[in-house]
């Protein structure tokens, strides 16, 4: 049984900084792409951030590069994601998600609030 579960989110005024992790069991963590999405109030569910298997290759949505990074641990089984210089649009909740053999797994999230 695949499981994922986000901590580290929070209130952080603009300007801050979080670093999110997600940790995953059920699965050879090691072997697959892991990413970050997010979803603001009203908004669609939208990908920040993809990290290949091996960590080697990572893209980012436009909006984010530059101010944040992916990341793995694979012997620790988790996923990162390091947030500087947060605006209030970053405001959001963040998932964690893996595709497992055509099926997509998420977490059940974890709020980030920019705000002053």
């Amino acid at each position: 049984q695949v499981q994922l579960v986000e901590s580290g989110g929070g209130l952080v005024q603009p300007g801050g900084s979080l670093r999110l992790s997600c940790a995953a069991s059920g699965i050879i963590f090691s072997a697959y792409t892991m990413a970050w999405y997010r979803q603001a109030p009203g908004k669609q569910r939208e990908l920040v951030a993809r990290i290949t298997s091996g960590g080697i290759s990572t893209t980012y949505v436009d909006s984010v590069k530059g101010r944040f990074t992916i990341s793995r641990d694979n012997a620790k089984n988790t996923l990162y994601l390091q947030m500087n210089s947060l605006k209030p649009e970053d405001t959001a909740v963040y998932y964690c998600t893996v595709r497992v053999l055509g099926t997509q797994y998420w977490g059940k999230g974890t709020l980030v609030t920019v705000s002053s």
